[in-house]
């Protein structure tokens, strides 16, 4: 078992994920003896958020917390949610990781133990595009776009982050507190460059570690051509602003 700064919030956005969410909450809890749990559930129809609930009614209680919304609203608006909740409860940290099991526990210690080593880091990403980075079960046509997008978003953003893209995050809460959230309006992974753009602009400090991304064994991915076109229109248009 990994040990961990206490005030570790961990959000995981849901949407049907009965199969999946309540066996990486136990292994994420089994690994961190000291996170806490937030799940950000768009009312599931699957009951997922009542499969969380009962894990709370376990040996779990006082760890594991359910944040139910009437409708789904996207993975933008969950997150925001959530960070405001780890505001009112006082979280020092602040986790981003995906309910589907892409996102190893294990990766997360390494990037909770990078984070807490260097005060000065406001947000540590989990990266697939950095040396040691690697995806598992991914067709290759995915793993040609996922890159081809964060060197789009690299360059017309002028970073040097390899993985803007990428939703397992540790964030600092006093420097997500820089940031109004009213003025965040992306959804899908546009919403992951969004974020560390906004880091970006008050001159925070990243820090990119290599994890192993897993494709999601259980449930369906919420990728569309809709969340593509998304990011394409707005990370080019924040980049002919800068350009200017």
């Amino acid at each position: 078992m990994y040990m961990v700064a206490p005030r570790t919030l961990v959000v995981i956005p849901t949407y049907n994920e009965i199969e999946s969410v309540p066996r990486l909450i136990s292994k994420v809890c089994q690994l961190l003896s000291e996170v806490h749990i937030l799940v950000v559930d768009d009312g599931s129809p699957d009951g997922t958020a009542d499969a969380v609930e009962a894990l709370n009614q376990s040996a779990l209680q006082g760890r594991i917390f359910i944040l139910r919304r009437k409708e789904k609203a996207g993975l933008g608006a969950a997150y925001l949610a959530g960070f405001e909740w780890g505001f009112e409860h006082g979280y020092e940290a602040m986790v981003e990781m995906d309910a589907d099991g892409s996102h190893r526990p294990e990766d997360l210690a390494r990037l909770l133990e990078v984070f807490y080593a260097d005060p000065s880091i406001d947000l540590v990403i989990g990266s697939r595009w950095v040396k040691g980075g690697s995806v598992k079960n991914w067709a290759k046509k995915r793993e040609i776009l996922s890159r081809s997008a964060n060197k789009y978003a690299g360059f017309m953003l002028g970073s040097d982050v390899k993985d803007m893209t990428a939703g397992f995050r540790v964030f600092k809460s006093s420097g997500l507190r820089r940031i109004d959230f009213s003025t965040v309006k992306s959804q899908g992974y546009c919403f992951q460059i969004e974020m560390a753009r906004k880091v970006l602009a008050f001159d925070g400090k990243i820090k990119e570690v290599p994890i192993t991304f897993v494709e999601r064994e259980f449930g369906v991915s919420k990728m569309n051509m809709k969340i593509v076109v998304e990011a394409m229109v707005r990370v080019t248009l924040w980049g002919l602003r800068l350009k200017k």
